[in-house]
């Protein structure tokens, strides 16, 4: 029986190697939560003129529904930080949300997003996937899932491009592929114990 050393040099290697392979495991976890995911649209989301981000929406056998889960893939490509993304968030949560949605409530989304939200760089993907009646759920590459457990938030949060009052009516478009957006207007939300019109 022959018993090898490695070198630090190899184990450096075989190392890294195991941390790159952790870390799309991390980046595609949301595959469970979404199965038989399939892209419904793509699109590229721009701003004065800048590529911000590359985007496709996922579903079950390219099937939207209310009561199904579904995942939105953003590749970012330019370097932006995680308190712009906030302040970006919280702008369109607050117009999408409307009276549901009050300046407790607002604050405790943000506190979420600030645990959640990090600084990207280009080329980092992140995944927001929604589940029906629980809330949202954000993969970010090399990093463990971040739940938020409230209904309310990531109808809104999603609605940032499936809403049909979004901001980006072409992007929303492209995102579902000539389907209906779980999002359309008589939609019931669960907010805890009862359904609230939007």
């Amino acid at each position: 029986m022959t018993i090898r050393s490695f070198s630090p040099r190899h184990l450096l290697v075989a190392t890294f190697i195991g941390l790159l392979g952790l870390q799309q495991a991390l980046a595609d976890g949301w595959r469970e939560a979404v199965p038989d995911a399939q892209v419904v649209g793509s699109g590229e989301f721009s701003a004065y003129g800048f590529h911000i981000y590359d985007a496709r929406l996922w579903a079950p056998g390219a099937v939207l529904g209310e009561d199904r889960p579904f995942a939105l893939e953003l590749v970012y490509q330019r370097t932006i930080s995680r308190d712009t993304l906030v302040e970006a968030s919280l702008d369109d949560l607050q117009r999408l949300g409307g009276e549901a949605v009050d300046a407790a409530r607002l604050g405790a989304w943000q506190a979420e997003m600030e645990r959640a939200f990090v600084d990207v760089e280009p080329g980092q993907r992140i995944t927001g996937v929604y589940l029906p009646g629980v809330g949202g759920r954000l993969y970010v590459e090399g990093r463990a899932p971040y739940e938020v457990r409230d209904p309310l938030f990531a109808r809104t949060f999603f609605g940032i491009w499936l809403d049909p009052r979004t901001q980006d009516p072409e992007l929303r478009l492209q995102l579902l592929g000539g389907l209906r957006s779980p999002f359309e207007p008589g939609t019931a939300v669960v907010t805890g114990c009862c359904p609230v019109q939007p």
